[in-house]
């Protein structure tokens, strides 16, 4: 892959991440200032640079005082004038993150009809909002999100489980605001676009209880720890209903998601001159799977020019999963890549990129990778066997020795996987 093609394919994630950007995301959004006092939460790995940027756009409209807290990962902070930010880990939750989240539920006790809540909510707040419920300790929460984290389920049945196992998911953030009106305004990760989703809905309730958790369990078959599964055959209550008379004043809002940043980087190659096509802004399933049917379409579009003629560039987003069955380091863009370098190697006129829109794959310091027909030949001129790798899920240290990394940094925002797949 030369500089040229690589210097292309990061563009198109540039453009995809700047339509997500929290600045132009907010603008239309703002509330109406309220006779009461204002007060914003939130959560993401996004959480800071949208409160920062909430900040100045209330501030700019002559809107009055803030008061509030978000809460967002290790590395991701943004300074804030009115607000305050605080660092928890991500993707398993840790004691800074309960101690925020506690705090955030203190803040919302002795709220009026007369009050606002802004809820600023973005990807990677499952981990970050930790408030076990009662009978259950940080510990198990900790538990919970390892197992499900090693599952491979989609994001939407190990959501269906967090919001019966927590204090503030499943709309219970929302519920301890009342009778303030509760406005959410969030950035969504997950198929589909659904706000009940992002972040296990802490401010947006679902509807749906603790038989969907299990049926959940059931159909993904995930062994959960004793404790953890007795407190979900057990538990008294389900989150709360949409229904509930607290959530009839509030309102909710998705103001950027994968569909608008794909679109972006579509128009871009445009522009660049290369047809775009999107495949779709919802893709689900175990990342080697989907990566294996688009390296398929891939060469299928080389050989015979179908389902598109080439030249044309596939863009695809949503959220792969990994089901963990080795020890190696990697997420789930890099292991989607590794997959697909494999399956084409040899055909030098492909080319690719997958990367997490928030700077990140998985736990490492990467966003993703790049791919070509000449990748795996470069991992193995490097010692290293590129299936041996993918079986031990190693993606990552495969495309290092490959020097094929992509790490743009943290970017602020989160609208989940991008993938990129050029046949010239």
């Amino acid at each position: 892959m030369t500089d040229h093609d690589r210097a292309f394919l990061v563009r198109l994630f540039e453009a995809a991440v700047k339509a997500a950007d929290p600045a132009l995301a907010l603008a239309g959004h703002l509330p109406q200032r309220p006779k009461g006092r204002t007060l914003v939460i939130g959560a993401g790995k996004g959480a800071a640079q949208l409160a920062r940027a909430f900040e100045t756009a209330w501030t700019a409209a002559g809107n009055g005082p803030l008061e509030g807290m978000v809460i967002t990962r290790y590395g991701y902070a943004e300074p804030c004038e009115m607000l305050e930010v605080v660092e928890a880990a991500h993707p398993v939750p840790d004691a800074a993150g309960e101690a925020a989240t506690r705090r955030m539920l203190a803040l919302l006790e002795g709220l009026t009809e007369d009050d606002l809540v802004v809820a600023l909510i973005t990807g990677g707040g499952s981990a970050l909002l930790a408030a076990p419920p009662e009978g259950l300790s940080l510990e198990d929460e900790q538990a919970l999100n390892t197992a499900l984290l090693a599952s491979g389920a989609p994001i939407s049945a190990m959501n269906a489980i967090r919001k019966q196992v927590s204090a503030v998911k499943g709309g219970r953030l929302a519920a301890a605001a009342a009778p303030a009106r509760v406005v959410s305004l969030i950035v969504s990760d997950v198929p589909g676009d659904d706000p009940a989703q992002v972040a296990s809905g802490p401010t947006v309730p679902c509807g749906k209880g603790r038989a969907e958790a299990l049926a959940a369990l059931r159909s993904h078959d995930i062994r959960l720890p004793g404790r953890i599964r007795r407190f979900l055959d057990e538990a008294p209550e389900d989150a709360p209903n949409p229904s509930d008379p607290c959530f009839v004043r509030n309102e909710v809002h998705v103001i950027a998601s994968a569909a608008r940043s794909l679109e972006a980087a579509a128009a871009l190659a445009e522009a660049e001159g290369v047809p775009a096509v999107i495949l779709s802004d919802a893709m689900e399933g175990e990342a080697r799977e989907v990566a294996r049917v688009q390296a398929a379409m891939a060469r299928e579009i080389r050989a015979r020019n179908r389902p598109f003629p080439a030249p044309v560039l596939m863009l695809s987003g949503g959220e792969t999963t990994v089901t963990l069955r080795g020890r190696g380091r990697g997420g789930r863009n890099t292991e989607f890549l590794l997959s697909l370098a494999l399956a084409i190697e040899g055909c030098e006129d492909i080319l690719a990129l997958a990367a997490d829109t928030d700077g990140i794959d998985g736990s490492e310091d990467n966003a993703g990778a790049f791919a070509d027909g000449g990748t795996v030949a470069a991992m193995r001129a490097a010692g290293l066997d590129p299936a041996e790798a993918l079986a031990d899920n190693d993606a990552y240290t495969a495309f290092k020795a490959a020097r094929a990394i992509f790490a743009p940094g943290p970017t602020g925002t989160n609208v989940n996987d991008f993938r990129a797949i050029w046949v010239k």
